[in-house]
């Protein structure tokens, strides 16, 4: 593989970003400064809960237009915009003879997609941070796809792992 590749994928570049070893009591202090709710940061802080971000693993079935960039892309667009998100860059790929996938990056996290248009199918992850509101995308994607069949399971990032600290 060459270093313009390898470069592409990420390999090889320093981000400034190092892995530490933590022991216990510097976790405990991590957790501890997380549920502050004097902190100014993108964690979430809802009915006594503390977790990174949403994430919503969407499941569009029976939808049209799965096959099209041009409508997934707009669709993500309208998804950062009744969100309440930050659109940093899309990314999709249109496959042969069908399908698509894509993945819009967010200041808040990401929007993804991969599609199976051949049976209506298309899988979502809407996953943010902060004050963007991730639910509010489910209504465009019934919308941009055509279908009331969208099932939606929410996972709360990071609220295991802190309460589980805290509880400790």
């Amino acid at each position: 593989m060459t270093d313009a590749n390898l470069f592409q994928l990420g390999i090889g570049l320093e981000t400034g970003a190092q892995e530490e070893e933590t022991n216990r009591s510097e976790t405990t202090a991590i957790c501890d400064a997380l549920v502050d709710s004097n902190r100014e940061d993108h964690f979430i802080r809802r009915d006594g809960k503390v977790f990174a971000g949403t994430h919503l693993i969407i499941e569009v079935m029976k939808g049209t237009g799965l096959d099209s960039q041009a409508l997934i892309e707009t669709a993500f667009r309208r998804m950062v915009e009744v969100c309440g998100a930050t659109l940093l860059h899309i990314h999709t790929h249109k496959f042969s003879p069908q399908g698509v996938s894509g993945v819009a990056v967010l200041a808040e996290s990401h929007i993804s997609v991969h599609t199976w248009p051949e049976i209506g199918y298309g899988a979502f992850d809407v996953f943010m941070c902060g004050d963007a509101e991730p639910w509010n995308a489910v209504d465009v994607l019934k919308s941009a796809f055509e279908t009331d069949m969208v099932e939606v399971r929410e996972l709360l990032r990071g609220e295991e792992l802190i309460a589980k600290e805290v509880a400790a």
